[in-house]
């Protein structure tokens, strides 16, 4: 269901998430291209043209509804993307004070790259928590998922990491960047396991 989130700004120590910007295309592409050597299953863009399109996908997507791109701020540049996806407000049944409509029951968190010189510092899990903090407490989501190609074993392991569990594989889950048909590594993280895991993001951070 298409969602009018409002404007969502996220600030921690090192890292800030805003909503993605045009003006951000140049800086994006820069940031993609220090290395790409590990954007093998990321749609990552190539070069300026490339990163326009990217910018105006995602824009033209949370218009619609269907997501919520940030542009990633880390030691005052702009260091990659990460979005909030696949929102799901749930209809329960009726007169249930559990019914809501101005915010989302479960979402994804996804379509998140970072240009080589932000990998393997704390970039990634600083972005992870502000989100899930937001997710969490903000619209007390009952889950969020996290999903990444089966053969992306660091992206696994990087998911894994935050304290999400696995809950399976979906086999042709959607077209792979190398245009094979994907199989997508599925995870989550529920409300009753927020406080853990928010505890353990505290100490990494």
């Amino acid at each position: 269901m298409p969602m009018n989130l409002g404007n969502i700004i996220l600030k921690g120590r090192d890292v800030s998430l805003r909503p993605i910007e045009r003006d951000d295309a140049e800086a994006l592409a820069k940031a993609a291209s220090v290395s790409r050597d590990r954007y093998q299953y990321i749609p990552v863009p190539a070069d300026p043209e490339a990163a326009r399109a990217y910018v105006e996908r995602a824009l033209r997507e949370r218009e619609e509804g269907v997501r919520y791109p940030f542009a990633i701020i880390y030691l005052g540049g702009v260091v990659g993307t990460t979005s909030f996806l696949d929102f799901q407000p749930w209809t329960w049944p009726a007169g249930s004070l559990m019914q809501r409509n101005d915010r989302p029951d479960v979402c994804e968190i996804g379509s998140t790259w970072l240009a080589a010189s932000a990998q393997r510092t704390r970039c990634n899990t600083e972005s992870k928590f502000l989100l899930l903090q937001y997710a969490f407490e903000n619209w007390a989501v009952h889950r969020v998922m996290f999903r990444t190609d089966w053969r992306n074993s660091r992206s696994r392991q990087a998911i894994e990491r935050l304290g999400a569990t696995f809950e399976g594989l979906h086999r042709a889950d959607k077209p792979a960047l190398d245009g094979t048909v994907r199989n997508s590594a599925f995870y989550s993280i529920i409300a009753a396991e927020w406080p853990k895991v928010r505890a353990r993001l505290i100490d990494w951070i």
